[in-house]
């Protein structure tokens, strides 16, 4: 049986044996055990048996503007820093010193030449090699400059899209995305014919297991319950827009056997690029329109930037820690086996600020709206993620309920599993690739 499909159990869950199975069967065709959000044995191995043997989303390149720019993430729990050098090659490595541990770098981004280590002075190029030692006299014969340079990871990039690994032998970057690829140039697109930046980031924390949020943004099922506050500020075309519980059009696809999805929520939106002009833009950006007008933008260009204001009508769900969601990124960073720590990163457009500066400040007010740490939709999910963390607790040999529409999962054209928007398909296909990388085999 595959594991997106649902049907007979192979394994009960009982008082007595949910925790003597191995991590590995707490994943079943129709459902997970609660204990993978509780058992701290289990988040270890995920950090080291996930985390550090797959591709994990680190940067855009827009954060990455100039040589000598820099980045601070994670991979999992370890830091690390993404830098731009002198060629233009994008690096990542681990932010530790070789000499005593220290991290060489504390600051979010910035330009730098190098970073040096400020417990001893160990100093290191922007692609990690090690430049120079004080005091070097004590070394002579003992230590080779050339061996003792930043741990670096692999690091590869497609569509603006930087990832690294600590598995230097995995598969390339593109074939780890394999279809997802399409839906990354959709997602770029709505750039408008600009390149996509940054425009912000914010993070918060919220106190539960890092999978609640993965397998929240190919959650179609909740939206119009958890975010219905949302639903009632907004003006009545959006709401149609977002009113997807009965439309048979909406659907996600499982879209490959690494764990992605998307979750195509408004799928008239899904390309912009296919935007043949029929659909009016709504008046609530007229005043926008009059503002590019004035600037003697041409009236196509208003129409691809305006068109684009809502992003793309679908969430990219990517494993195992980032989701291109309608406009915005968000990223997941586990801290504990009960911690975790979300990023939510606002995009626009690229372009001459007379063109794009309006249109982006716009972006980020309806980005705040919703994602914001005052808005809606932020504060509505992280209370269900921290229910469900809670509730979690009891009754463990009770399982989560990933079954829904496994009943109606159909084969789309291209081959891809395919379900309604609000059917729990992605989530499936995210845990069948957790079960096989935490496999002992």
């Amino acid at each position: 049986m595959g594991i997106t499909e649902v049907g007979r159990m192979t394994v009960e869950f009982t008082e007595e044996n949910i925790y003597e199975l191995d991590p590995s069967e707490l994943v079943l065709a129709d459902r997970v055990a609660g204990r993978m959000y509780t058992d701290p044995e289990i988040f270890e191995l995920e950090m080291s048996k996930i985390f550090e043997k797959t591709w994990v989303w680190v940067a855009h390149a827009s954060e990455l503007p100039k040589p000598g720019s820099f980045k601070t993430t994670y991979v999992g729990r370890q830091p690390v820093v993404v830098t731009r050098d002198r060629k233009g090659q994008v690096h990542t490595m681990l932010n530790r010193c070789r000499h005593r541990g220290a991290t060489v770098c504390e600051t979010r981004s910035g330009m730098v030449n190098g970073f040096t280590c400020p417990y001893h002075g160990w100093s290191y190029g922007l692609d990690g090699k090690l430049r120079g030692i004080p005091y070097p006299d004590g070394y002579e014969g003992i230590l080779e400059k050339g061996e003792m340079g930043l741990k670096k990871l692999r690091t590869e990039q497609y569509n603006g899209m930087i990832f690294a690994t600590f598995d230097h032998d995995i598969e390339p970057l593109e074939d780890f995305l394999g279809d997802v690829k399409m839906w990354i140039d959709r997602f770029m697109a709505q750039g408008a014919g600009y390149p996509l930046k940054v425009l912000g980031t914010h993070q918060f924390t919220f106190k539960g297991n890092w999978k609640i949020q993965l397998e929240n943004t190919t959650d179609g099922y909740h939206f119009p319950i958890v975010h219905r506050s949302w639903m009632a500020t907004v003006d009545e075309e959006t709401a149609d827009m977002m009113s997807f519980m009965t439309d048979e059009q909406a659907i996600t696809h499982v879209l490959s056997d690494n764990g992605h999805s998307v979750m195509q929520m408004v799928p008239e939106h899904s390309d912009l690029l296919a935007d043949d002009g029929s659909e009016p833009l709504q008046p609530r950006f007229d005043g926008l329109v009059a503002d590019l007008r004035a600037n003697g933008v041409a009236e196509d260009e208003i129409r691809r930037l305006v068109y684009s204001m809502h992003g793309t009508g679908f969430n990219l769900n990517l494993f195992p820690n980032v989701s291109m969601s309608i406009s915005f990124l968000r990223t997941l960073r586990p801290v504990s086996v009960g911690e975790t720590i979300i990023e939510h990163i606002a995009l626009g457009p690229d372009g001459p600020p007379e063109i794009v500066d309006r249109v982006n400040r716009e972006r980020m007010r309806a980005h705040e709206n919703f994602q914001g740490p005052f808005g809606f939709g932020t504060p509505d999910d992280a209370e269900g993620w921290d229910r469900v963390q809670r509730g979690s607790i009891g009754g463990p040999e009770l399982p989560i309920m990933v079954n829904r529409g496994g009943g109606r999962e159909v084969r789309s054209g291209e081959g891809w599993p395919t379900s309604h928007v609000t059917d729990e398909s992605g989530m499936r296909a995210a845990y069948a690739k957790w079960k096989e990388m935490m496999s002992d085999d």
